[in-house]
């Protein structure tokens, strides 16, 4: 999360919310946005409803939940999913920002 937080004007720039979704319960998760600071979304799923939809991976050996990343359009259609293998394998903000670019511009939307 440190690293969407670091560009998050990138982002804002790119007409993007970022949502982040974990498995701590609302309470935990209220506590930590708080703690941090942090100026996006963070929606708790402690019972994994929204990881069991997306098929984002559990492996217990790891810690729990795998990251995954999704952009979705305005239309709500998935355009780009990566589902990592450890918490090093994100793809980084630039990566993302070459995607949102792109879809920005089908979109019409590009700032």
């Amino acid at each position: 999360m440190a690293q969407l937080r670091q560009d998050y004007d990138k982002f804002v720039q790119r007409n993007t919310q970022i949502v982040v979704i974990g498995p701590e319960d609302a309470n935990a998760f209220a506590a930590y946005w708080r703690d941090n600071h942090l100026p996006f979304i963070g929606l708790p799923d402690p019972r994994a409803s929204v990881l069991k939809r997306y098929g984002q991976e559990v492996n217990l050996f790891k810690l729990g939940r795998m990251p995954a990343q999704v952009i979705m359009d305005r239309e709500g259609i998935a355009r780009f999913v990566h589902y990592g293998h450890s918490m090093s394998d994100i793809p980084e903000n630039e990566e993302l920002f070459v995607l949102l670019d792109g879809l920005n511009t089908m979109e019409g939307t590009n700032p």
